[in-house]
């Protein structure tokens, strides 16, 4: 059975796209089936895993209010196990013209269910938002992953998200659970991030991922190579802290 995981913070900024591209690229190097939704009308993650945006013909936003089926949007990657479903700028109208839909808040939850069985692992990159894709995305998902960036206002906002997931909980998907939180742009050098690490970990416990992304050059480099960080430097801190992190989430996934 597959997972499908959202990557949500309605704060820009934290990490959520990196952590969609570079643990779906991690998955896919430990031979899991995976694919990575966009669910960003920016479409980071789509020309981050080297598509020419201007090139791609069928997106997320057909599946969603066209009803075009998702196997015809999904791009294979150069990675063999992992696919994109690439989203467009078309996307930031999908909201509106999702009102007047029956079940608008399932839509996604609908277009997914046609190809969840193909994969381990489905993770939807979430705009900073709490938008109706935002909730089309945590109302189609199992679990969701909350980066936070190990800065100054890092807790800010999260009581909204929080929030937020709770009403969903409530009304749309009681199975939501949150896999954790999952602390990013970390610098051991600087006392803040220490502290950041040292408040989350008390206020969420065991809900916090062992695994710290750290600030590193070549994480930052790779999306403008169109490249996830392991095909752009495998040696690099950023390519083992997010294969650390695939591990740590298969490893939470088997019990």
């Amino acid at each position: 059975m597959s997972k499908i995981i959202a990557l949500a913070n309605q704060k820009g900024g934290v990490g959520k796209t990196t952590t969609a591209i570079n643990l779906a690229a991690s998955l896919a190097v430990l031979e899991k089936k995976v694919l990575v939704v966009d669910a960003d009308p920016q479409a980071n993650a789509t020309s981050g895993l080297g598509f020419d945006l201007k090139e791609i013909k069928t997106t997320i936003y057909e599946c969603i209010v066209d009803g075009v089926d998702p196997n015809s949007a999904m791009l294979q990657t150069e990675f063999e196990t992992l696919k994109i479903m690439p989203s467009h700028i078309d996307l930031v109208g999908a909201e509106i013209e999702m009102l007047n839909m029956p079940n608008r808040e399932n839509v996604l939850k609908n277009v997914l269910a046609k190809v969840r069985d193909q994969f381990d692992y489905i993770l939807i990159d979430c705009s900073p938002s709490l938008g109706l894709i935002t909730v089309n995305a945590l109302t189609a998902a199992d679990s969701v992953i909350i980066p936070v960036q190990c800065e100054y206002f890092a807790l800010e906002g999260l009581g909204k998200l929080l929030n937020t997931i709770k009403i969903i909980q409530g009304r749309l998907n009681p199975e939501l659970q949150i896999e954790g939180f999952l602390l990013t742009m970390y610098d051991a050098r600087l006392r803040l991030s220490n502290q950041v690490v040292e408040e989350v970990q008390k206020h969420f416990q065991d809900m916090v991922f062992e695994t710290i992304i750290t600030r590193n050059i070549k994480l930052s480099e790779a999306p403008s190579y169109g490249k996830a960080v392991v095909m752009y430097d495998a040696t690099s801190k950023g390519a083992t802290n997010y294969l650390n992190l695939a591990q740590e989430l298969i490893e939470r996934n088997k019990k």
